[in-house]
């Protein structure tokens, strides 16, 4: 073998190894977002679905031929170490008919003396019913941020998809957790 033929191959090897290691780090940097999509659409994990109005209104229409069928919703609140506030539903279970718009409300108050922005999180359980717990208006799409001693009501607007009643893995289900949990934004001066 020449020289001329293995420098070829050695440019050739190192170029495909700069090309493997660009597009591992690409894969890094899309890996939260590809895994935050794929949980949206195949409800995993028991991440809920985000509806429009004109959906829970067709919904609702579904709903109609269901039956009546209802589900009960529990509805749970935590705060993160860091983030001094009380945080709770104002009920703590409601029954609901499958496919019918309803709300739930929280209630949240910063115990510090400094204003505190946080971000909530959710889950749903049991992970099978992520899918079918759709969210209309939530809290959890923005930023809060509560002054010193402030309390503030935040409404949840969701319904249960009646295609809920079609799946077998739903089946003995009777009951949804909407879980809640606020942890302190990162905040630009913080950084």
């Amino acid at each position: 073998m020449t020289t001329a033929t293995l420098e070829q191959k050695n440019l050739r090897t190192g170029l495909y190894a700069f090309m493997g290691a660009i597009a591992m780090l690409g894969l890094g940097y899309a890996a939260v977002p590809l895994y935050d999509l794929f949980c949206r659409v195949t409800g995993f994990g028991g991440t809920t679905q985000r509806a429009s109005e004109s959906e829970a209104d067709m919904a609702a229409r579904i709903a109609q031929s269901a039956g009546g069928k209802t589900m009960s919703i529990r509805f749970d609140a935590s705060t993160a170490r860091n983030v001094p506030w009380s945080f709770r539903p104002t009920q703590s279970t409601d029954t609901v008919q499958i496919g019918v718009r309803d709300m739930a409300t929280y209630v949240a108050r910063n115990n510090s003396s400094v204003p505190i922005t946080g971000t909530a999180t959710f889950n749903v359980e049991p992970e099978q019913a992520g899918k079918y717990f759709n969210k209309i208006q939530c809290f959890c799409f923005t930023e809060q941020t509560l002054q010193p001693g402030q309390e503030v009501n935040m409404p949840v607007l969701y319904f249960v998809d009646p295609a809920a009643l079609e799946d077998e893995a739903m089946d003995g289900v009777e009951q949804i957790t909407l879980s809640y949990t606020f942890h302190r934004a990162i905040e630009p001066d913080n950084e």
